[in-house]
């Protein structure tokens, strides 16, 4: 049953990366054998023979299938790294290309004259939402408050972002879960200000014991940009949705008090006059 999932998941995963549906089989089929006929490629992968042809004859073209000219001919699979290389340049060239073509594109306004205060909008998946943490990151110029409730969130990548922020003479505020995070913040970002957040209500609502959200990570930047993302907590780890909503443009009141909250748990001594709030 699992080697089922895995072969499913093979094919999915290669028609993402732009395979279509017969040569992601194909390619799967060939993957398991050290060389097949078609007929042979056909039986495994469930393909009509007579498109199993078309498909090897788009694998080879991609350079992914090599073809040994017998009779009947044989065909095989390149090596898993080699494969995996061949998609990954293909995919960030279309994506470069994707790019430069949307680059070109001649902006339309609708409505010039509407002018926005503020303005909310909304996220989903942890990748989309790790992507536009670092995007807000990236674009502060004074202040970046940060509070972490998932030691997964701490990549790496993140704490690049917020070493740059610092390296521009930034305020950078980060709030941990627990200590053990702390730490860990601590030896990554000597010169930021790292604390363990006191906001109980992040881990679940006590007023309601049905509500299993989990507040994941919030984010202040430059006080008018805030992020706010959660999950469900008794979902495993691995499996977890991550949404947030984030917006910009609030009025102080508003910024003010979610900087206080977010700052709780800081000590004064270490932080005196928490300037700006």
């Amino acid at each position: 049953m699992e080697e089922l999932s895995n072969h499913q998941r093979a094919v999915e995963l290669l028609q993402q990366l732009g395979l279509k549906e017969y040569e992601s089989k194909c390619f799967v089929a060939l993957s398991q054998l050290p060389k097949a006929t078609a007929k042979e490629i056909s039986e495994l992968s469930d393909v009509p023979r007579t498109r199993v042809y078309d498909a090897v004859r788009v694998l080879e073209a991609k350079g992914l299938v090599e073809v040994q000219h017998s009779s009947p001919q044989q065909f095989r699979a390149v090596m898993t790294d080699e494969a995996a290389q061949t998609l990954r340049r293909e995919f960030e060239s279309r994506t470069e290309t994707l790019v430069d073509v949307l680059g070109k594109l001649e902006p339309t306004n609708f409505d010039t004259d509407r002018e926005i205060t503020h303005e909310v909008w909304s996220l989903s998946g942890s990748t989309s939402i790790a992507n536009r943490t670092h995007q807000l990151i990236g674009s502060a110029e004074q202040e970046v408050v940060l509070i972490l409730n998932r030691r997964k969130i701490l990549t790496d990548e993140l704490l690049e972002h917020l070493r740059n922020a610092l390296e521009m003479d930034l305020d950078v505020l980060v709030g941990t879960a627990n200590d053990e995070v702390r730490e860990t913040v601590e030896e990554a970002l000597p010169d930021a200000r790292v604390f363990v957040s006191g906001l109980e209500w992040l881990h679940s609502s006590p007023a309601d014991a049905a509500d299993d959200t989990t507040i994941s990570r919030l984010l202040l930047v430059d006080k008018n940009t805030i992020l706010v993302s959660s999950v469900h907590a008794n979902q495993p780890e691995r499996e977890a949705h991550e949404k947030a909503v984030f917006g910009r443009g609030f009025d102080n009141g508003i910024v003010v008090i979610a900087r206080r909250l977010m700052a709780t748990g800081l000590q004064p001594t270490d932080d005196p006059g928490l300037p700006g709030t």
